[in-house]
C-alpha cells in the first residue's frame, strides 16, 4: 500500500511539473472564482466584525506579503490552484476589489461561512455560501462579464465544515444536533447545497470543483473537545461521512442533468490517513504548529511557532499548513482525489 502511495505522489508531482512547463500556452482559464470558508478565505474577513480574523502574525509567516487574512502560515489551496492554472497573481478577495476584477476572478470565501445562515453566529459577522453567490451575481453584473466567458471560468467551492464544527457539534443556542439525526442533517445541508449550485449554474458556472469535508474529528480542536485528547473523534468523523457521500452523489446528479457542464468532487477525507501522511513526510498530524491558548483554535498573536512547518499537518487547531494545502491542491489538480474529473481536465 505504501508503494502505491509513493507511485501516486510521483504521478502528482510529475503531472504538476509537466503542467508548469507549458508556460507558452499561458493562463488555462479566462477567470477563476473561489467560494467557501476559512480554508479558502484570503482576506474577506479582515473588514468584518468577527473573531474569525487572522490578519496578524504569525499567520502569513511564510507568505511573501505577510499576514493577509489567509488561515495558514503561507499559501492556501486556491493560491496553489491559481499557480497551476498559470494566473500571473493570486485571486484577490472580493471585499475592496473593483468590479472589473470580475473579468479575471474573485475570492468570496469567508472564515466561519457555512451552508446554513446561523452557522458560526457566535463568532460574529461571516458570509454564508448563499450570500457569497449573491455578491458574485452583483460583481459580474456590475462588470458586465459576458455569459460565454463565465462558462469558461473555473469555480472551486469548499463549504460545509463550519456547519459541523460551529453548529452541529456546538452547545446551545445551536440546536441542530437535537433536531436532526446525523443523516437528516446531512440531507438538509445537501438540499441547501443543491439550491446554491443551481444558482451558480444559472450565473454561468460550468467548470466546478466542490471539495468535500475533511476528517474534522482529527483536527487538534476536535481531538481535545470530542476525542478525549487521545486521538481522532470518531463521532465527528462519522457524522461527516453521509454529507460527503451525498455531496459526491450531488456532483454526479448535476453532471447527468446539465450536459453542458463539468462538476467534480474533491475527496479530502479518504486520503487523510496516518500512512498517507507518513509517506508525504508529515511527522506531526495531531498538534498545531503555532501557539494556541487553551480553549482557543486560532494562533496567539506574535507567539512562537514550530521551526519546521513542513512536518506539520495543522497550522492552528483547525487549519492546515501551507505544506498540507499544497498536497491537496496538486492531488486535486492531477485527479488523484477528484472524481470524475481532475481540476486540470475542468480547464479544457
Amino acid at each position: 500500500m505504501a508503494d502505491g502511495i509513493f507511485k501516486a505522489l510521483l504521478f502528482v508531482f510529475a503531472a504538476t511539473a509537466f503542467a508548469m512547463a507549458e508556460v507558452a500556452r499561458g493562463q488555462r482559464v479566462p477567470c477563476y472564482f473561489v467560494f467557501g470558508d476559512s480554508v479558502f478565505d484570503n482576506g474577506n474577513n479582515n473588514a468584518l466584525n468577527t473573531s474569525a480574523k487572522v490578519n496578524h502574525s504569525p499567520y502569513g509567516v511564510d507568505f511573501a506579503r505577510g499576514p493577509t487574512g489567509r488561515f495558514s502560515n503561507g499559501r492556501n489551496i486556491p493560491d496553489f490552484i491559481a499557480e497551476l492554472m498559470r494566473f500571473s497573481d493570486y485571486i484577490p478577495p472580493f471585499t475592496g476589489a473593483s468590479p472589473e476584477q470580475a473579468h479575471i476572478g474573485l475570492n468570496y470565501a469567508s472564515g466561519g461561512g457555512g451552508l446554513r445562515e446561523d452557522t458560526s453566529q457566535h463568532l460574529g459577522e461571516r458570509i454564508s455560501f448563499g450570500k457569497q453567490i449573491k455578491s458574485h451575481r452583483e460583481m459580474i453584473m456590475k462588470a458586465n462579464v459576458p455569459q460565454e466567458k463565465l462558462k469558461k471560468c473555473l469555480y472551486t467551492i469548499n463549504i460545509g465544515s463550519n456547519d459541523y464544527l460551529n453548529n452541529y457539534f456546538m452547545p446551545p443556542p445551536y440546536m441542530t444536533s437535537r433536531r436532526y439525526s446525523v443523516d437528516q442533517y446531512a440531507d438538509s445541508l445537501i438540499r441547501s447545497y443543491r439550491s446554491d449550485l443551481k444558482s451558480l449554474y444559472v450565473l454561468g458556472a460550468r467548470k466546478v470543483a466542490v471539495f468535500g469535508v475533511s476528517r474534522l474529528g482529527c483536527t487538534p480542536r476536535m481531538i481535545a473537545s470530542h476525542g478525549g485528547g487521545n486521538g481522532c473523534a470518531a463521532e465527528v468523523n462519522n457524522a461527516v461521512i453521509p454529507f460527503n457521500k451525498n455531496l459526491k452523489a450531488l456532483v454526479y446528479e448535476f453532471n447527468r442533468n446539465y450536459a453542458d457542464a463539468k462538476f467534480t468532487y474533491v475527496d479530502i477525507f479518504t486520503g487523510q490517513t496516518p500512512l498517507a501522511y507518513i509517506a508525504l513526510g508529515f511527522k506531526v498530524r495531531d498538534k498545531s504548529c503555532c501557539t494556541v491558548k487553551p480553549g482557543e483554535e486560532l494562533c496567539a498573536t506574535n507567539e512562537p511557532v514550530c521551526p519546521i512547518r513542513r512536518w506539520y499537518v495543522y497550522w492552528d487547531n483547525v487549519h492546515s499548513t501551507e505544506a498540507a494545502n499544497m498536497v491537496v491542491a496538486k492531488a486535486a489538480y492531477a485527479g488523484l482525489i477528484a472524481f470524475p474529473y481532475s481540476i486540470s481536465l475542468l480547464a479544457l
